[in-house]
C-alpha cells in the first residue's frame, strides 16, 4: 500500500492528462475549479484513476471527491 506522499505523486501523473496546465498539485487541490476540468473530464479523470490504482470509484463517490485529499482518503480506505 501506498503512503500518501506516493499516492500524491502518481496522482500527479494521472490527473496531468486531464488539467488545463501545468498545476502544482497539492491535497488541498480542488478538482474541478483549481484543475479547470469540467463534469465529463472528472468522469475521465475518475477513471484514470481507477486504472492507475486499481480500485473501482461508484458513479456515487465521484460527486464526493471535491479535493485531491478526498482522492487520497478514497484510495486509502480502498485501495
Amino acid at each position: 500500500m501506498m503512503n500518501a506522499t506516493q499516492t500524491l505523486k502518481e496522482l500527479q501523473v494521472v490527473v496531468a492528462k486531464f488539467a488545463d496546465s501545468e498545476v502544482a498539485l497539492t491535497p488541498a487541490t480542488v478538482l474541478r475549479a483549481d484543475l479547470g476540468i469540467n463534469s465529463y473530464e472528472l468522469v475521465q479523470m475518475v477513471c484514470a484513476v481507477e486504472d492507475s490504482f486499481a480500485v473501482d470509484i461508484p458513479d456515487r463517490t465521484i460527486s464526493r471527491l471535491k479535493t485531491v485529499q478526498d482522492v487520497i482518503d478514497y484510495l486509502a480506505a480502498h485501495g
